[in-house]
């Protein structure tokens, strides 16, 4: 009776401590400086397949009717398998997303981030891209054969990016050309954002703000920091 026992509790003590544990504040609680961590520390749930959902109910949503708080603004690709709520595994409310093919970050969405920064007091923006972009193999094929002919809108968007700095200055020949376009573009929107955000230096210099970029691997699940150098 003693042995069975025994093994119950052993039993139910290993089935809950594998249980991923409730949030117990919602994200605007967290410090700035932490708040990275926090993001990525939620990637990692997600890509171990543990994710909590935090902040995703009916409450959730009748509190943030009177108002919203989001921590971080988030300007990524329009690919349905890439949506930051999931990948970084937070709630409503939590993040502030802007989204389109490639990620680009032209007029409209340096002014939505420019109203995260400065009507919503976000402290952390992210440009996030991701591993097999639909739209930088488009402009890397229209790269290497410039007689492919795409729809109007599409071309548009491969032209903004054939027209980016940071993607003229990566050789043709490289073997990892498209892996290098793809952290190109990403760099790309870090330094406009940079430039263009009104006191953007005075932010960052006195850490009240954060512009940084970062790579989702559809493969693995997991984000990482694409370094501006």
């Amino acid at each position: 009776m003693m042995r069975s026992s025994l093994f119950f509790f052993l039993f139910m003590w290993s089935f809950f401590s594998c249980q991923p544990k409730a949030v117990d504040q919602h994200l605007e609680e967290i410090p700035s400086e932490n708040l990275l961590d926090v993001l990525l520390d939620g990637n990692l749930r997600f890509a171990e397949d543990h994710p909590l959902h935090p902040d995703q109910t009916l409450e959730r949503i009748r509190d943030l009717n009177q108002g919203q708080h989001p921590v971080a603004a988030i300007i990524s690709c329009s690919d349905s398998r890439v949506p930051p709520e999931l990948v970084f595994d937070q709630g409503l409310g939590d993040l502030f997303v802007i989204r389109n093919a490639g990620n680009i970050v032209s007029d409209y969405e340096i002014g939505s981030v420019e109203y995260a920064v400065e009507v919503l007091g976000v402290p952390l923006v992210i440009v996030m891209g991701h591993t097999n972009c639909g739209a930088i193999h488009a402009f890397a094929d229209y790269d290497h054969d410039h007689s492919h002919v795409y729809p109007e809108y599409i071309q548009k968007i491969i032209d903004y990016i054939d027209a980016e700095e940071e993607e003229k200055a990566i050789p043709r020949n490289i073997p990892n050309f498209l892996e290098k376009a793809i952290e190109a573009n990403i760099l790309h929107g870090v330094h406009e954002l940079k430039k263009k955000i009104p006191q953007a230096d005075s932010l960052m210099a006195t850490n009240k703000l954060r512009i940084i970029g970062a790579l989702y691997d559809m493969e693995t699940g997991r984000v990482r920091l694409v370094k501006d150098e």
